[in-house]
């Protein structure tokens, strides 16, 4: 079995689009003739957004669809789905929007579930408003979480970290935290219709989860007709149960902090990817250049699965991405040239796609079928273009190759003081970027700086105007022996030497692909330093293969193990090899890590099944803030 939480998650969503219809329905129905409006809150909305697209809603039947919080219109003789978190805000906003009549009828979706308590505050509050019959159904969805690709997800928790290492933290806050986190990866196991094994380094939030998730599986597997019955669609085609490996960030820091050198990490710290949409300032076409831009003037680009490019080039490194950039766009002109042989037209392969459908060109009808292929090629090609050019001007601009080699020889050790306090010296990178540095070279190194080195990073991390607040929490969190691992790096590969900087003027992104990739990419990968592809893995890619090849180590043997089908109090054992695994870290994780996992699963032998998520994703920038605010409350 191959566990896809993306193909899951959007089954189930376009279930709830059809009033929760059965799979044998769905499957014979065709366009669908009802419409409905939808009604999200922020989180559903960011649940659904990277599953469907507008057109695709509509596909379905939804010709509108609406925040929960928004001040909405009456749209009569329309039924309205909800699908909301359960909360009391979201039940008194429905029983308010049935009162008002603003829909016909109102067909109720809570994620994860809908407790008790709130289930009768619906109840009743529905009656003494006396609009109870249009109420037409309530269901439990467990979809608390985001399916960003086939093998990633983010729960969309942010600051989870911090709140489980705050100090001033009160106890309901972590146990909200906690429960949100059980939630989560209990919609996950639900929807992938599986009962995991569950490892766990000892002591902290992995435990804690651990225990918590157990009881959870244990309560729910003791119903009759429960949700991850032996009859699940999935769960009885796995020979073996996958493992659920839950760990704390503290297990490893630096992969969270550093500076990534591959397509989709990249994509990700410097351009703000989120849930799959990536916003940058946008560029004047050719005839605009000379007039004045308006900054404030955006682009947004959606990238993820079905994305040919990203598909192909996600974990590249950068270098090679630029090439694949230029040769797609050969491809492209080579198509168009091959298509105007074949039917005597006279096509411009610099054309916009949209021209080339609408043209009237002798012989083009013959050749149409090509054409909407060539044209999502086209488009696929130029966004990838427009990010390349954007990410090549912050990597520029901020010397960023050198911060990603430095950071690499912090990871095997290589690096050294005076290197260190060269570049925190220099005037490449913004504050954030030599914080991210120093906070590398400070988790990995062999031994803590002495104090007057300690003040000398200090001070010029002060001089460049970053916060030292997470410098100091790190330092003590060192001092205590509480980081985890400190060795470990993500997959590792070529790094720049500073020689990007002719490359960054151009704008236009036909003319610069023309005329800078067109004569190759010597200047840019010139004096670059290659290290061998996964000489460096995470330190949870290393826990992951042990736990999964069940490998004897004193490090995992001292892992937890909890089965929730195992006979209450009887001892859980620890079982292997495994096919299949979910890793799930608490905390926050990021593309680097996930990409290193999915690097050594598809090399191994036989190669394995990974799915990796986290309670957010987060870039360097962002971690760094958690552990900045984490030591203004320590007081450190």
């Amino acid at each position: 079995m191959v566990l896809n939480i993306r193909q899951k998650q959007t089954e189930a969503v376009v279930r709830l689009l059809h009033l929760n219809a059965p799979q044998s329905a769905l499957q014979q129905a065709g366009d669908d003739d009802l419409y409905k409006v939808l009604v999200l809150d922020s989180f559903t909305k960011s649940v659904i957004a990277p599953l469907l697209r507008v057109n695709e809603l509509r596909k379905h039947g939804i010709t509108m669809h609406l925040l929960l919080e928004t001040d909405r219109e009456k749209i009569p003789d329309t039924p309205c789905i909800y699908f909301v978190r359960a909360s009391e805000e979201a039940v008194r906003r429905i029983i308010a929007d049935a009162s008002a009549g603003l829909y016909d009828s109102l067909h109720l979706n809570f994620t994860p579930h809908l407790p008790k308590p709130l289930m009768e505050q619906l109840a009743t509050g529905s009656v003494r408003a006396g609009c109870p019959q249009r109420i037409a159904k309530v269901f439990d969805q467990y979809l608390s979480f985001i399916a960003l690709e086939s093998r990633l997800f983010s729960l969309g928790l942010p600051d989870t970290y911090l709140l489980l290492n705050d100090p001033k933290a009160q106890d309901v806050q972590v146990q909200s935290a906690s429960e949100a986190l059980v939630d989560g990866l209990f919609s996950v196991l639900v929807t992938l219709g599986v009962v995991p094994i569950i490892r766990c380094p000892r002591g902290g939030a992995a435990e804690f989860v651990a225990q918590q998730l157990d009881a959870r599986l244990r309560e729910h597997l003791r119903l009759r007709n429960n949700l991850l019955m032996e009859g699940t669609p999935g769960l009885s085609a796995s020979l073996s149960r996958p493992l659920l490996c839950l760990f704390d960030r503290n297990f490893e820091l630096s992969v969270v902090l550093q500076h990534g050198w591959t397509y989709k990490p990249l994509v990700q710290d410097l351009l703000a990817l989120s849930l799959n949409r990536v916003t940058v300032d946008a560029d004047p076409s050719p005839g605009q250049q000379l007039m004045q831009h308006n900054p404030t003037s955006k682009q947004t680009f959606e990238v993820g699965e079905g994305d040919f490019f990203w598909d192909e080039n996600g974990r590249s490194q950068f270098p090679k991405v630029a090439e694949e950039v230029d040769l797609q766009l050969q491809k492209y002109k080579q198509a168009v040239a091959d298509l105007n042989r074949q039917t005597g037209a006279n096509v411009d392969p610099n054309a916009d796609p949209g021209d080339l459908m609408q043209s009237n060109a002798r012989g083009l009808m013959a050749a149409v079928s090509s054409l909407p292929e060539l044209t999502e090629r086209k488009r696929a090609i130029d966004k990838h273009m427009n990010l390349a050019t954007h990410m090549l001007k912050e990597i520029t601009s901020r010397g960023l190759d050198q911060f990603y080699n430095t950071e690499e020889d912090c990871l095997v050790k290589k690096a050294d003081l005076p290197t260190i306090l060269k570049l925190l010296q220099g005037g490449k990178g913004t504050p954030t970027d030599k914080l991210r540095l120093a906070l590398v070279f400070l988790l990995t190194c062999e031994a803590l700086p002495s104090d007057g080195d300690y003040e000398r990073v200090t001070a010029a991390l002060v001089a460049a105007g970053a916060d030292t607040s997470a410098l100091a929490y790190v330092r003590r969190m060192r001092r205590l022996n509480l980081t985890g691992r400190t060795g470990g790096g993500a997959a590792a590969g070529p790094a720049g030497d500073g020689a990007l900087a002719g490359l960054a003027g151009q704008s236009h992104l036909l003319n610069w692909a023309d005329k800078t990739f067109g004569q190759g990419l010597s200047s840019l990968t010139k004096g670059v330093k290659v290290l061998l592809a996964g000489e460096q893995q995470a330190a949870v890619t290393v826990a992951v293969e042990g736990l999964m090849d069940a490998k004897p180590s004193p490090e995992l043997d001292s892992f937890l193990t909890f089965d929730p089908k195992a006979a209450p109090g009887r001892a859980s054992k620890a079982s292997g090899p495994h096919k299949e695994a979910i890793v799930f870290m608490i905390g926050g994780g990021n593309y680097l890590e996930y990409e290193s996992l999915i690097t050594w699963a598809g090399r191994a032998t036989p190669p394995k099944s990974v799915i990796y998520g986290a309670s957010d994703l987060l870039t360097g920038g962002q971690f760094a803030a958690q552990l900045a605010e984490l030591g203004r409350r320590s007081g450190v």
